[in-house]
């Protein structure tokens, strides 16, 4: 099974473009009306800080999991679950910020990578409960159906940003760079 094919597919789910429309419009008009746009989408930096703020969850999730299972530190498993889950506001609202400049088929793909994640996210804050509520096994089977899903997630946000070219050249003017590749590509799809 070709991998690349696989996070390909999810370019030509057109059965996808009216959700994916209606939320770009939400949350363009939520976050520019915020005048956050600019922040969340990290202008000031040079480029996207969803890349950057992702690290946050994605590390503490998994170290949870290392604490939790290798070294049976059920409490320090859970306080970083919950650490994870107290950066994801912020990790999503910017994600969301750039997903308002994508054309189509990255918006179908990026529509899957938030569902995915959305459902990880979840599974993390059932981990956190069952921790707290000392049902340990239910929680370990819960960060293990979360790190599958962002995994997943994580691989189509890797597709949409490498393969699709989301967010590249964002604040250089469009003569300045000619993605190479990139036409034939979308041509291709």
């Amino acid at each position: 099974m070709n991998l690349h094919r696989v996070l390909r597919s999810f370019e030509g789910l057109r059965l996808l473009d009216r959700p994916a429309g209606v939320l770009s419009r939400f949350f363009g008009r939520l976050i520019d009306r915020s005048r956050l746009g600019g922040i969340l989408r990290g202008s000031w930096l040079g480029h996207p800080v969803h890349p950057l703020l992702i690290t946050i969850p994605i590390g503490t999730w998994t170290a949870s999991a290392v604490l939790d299972v290798l070294f049976k530190d059920v409490a320090a498993a859970r306080r970083l679950v919950g650490v994870g889950l107290v950066a994801v506001p912020p990790t999503i609202l910017a994600g969301w910020a750039d997903y308002v400049l994508l054309d189509k088929p990255q918006q179908r793909v990026g529509l899957v990578h938030a569902l995915l994640n959305a459902f990880g996210v979840s599974m993390f804050g059932l981990a956190y409960r069952a921790y707290g509520r000392d049902r340990n096994g239910a929680a370990r089977t819960f960060v293990i159906l979360g790190l599958v899903a962002i995994g997943v997630g994580g691989a189509l946000g890797g597709h949409l940003s490498y393969a699709q070219g989301a967010g590249m050249f964002r604040w250089q003017p469009a003569r300045s760079v000619t993605p190479v590749g990139l036409d034939e590509y979308r041509r291709a799809a």
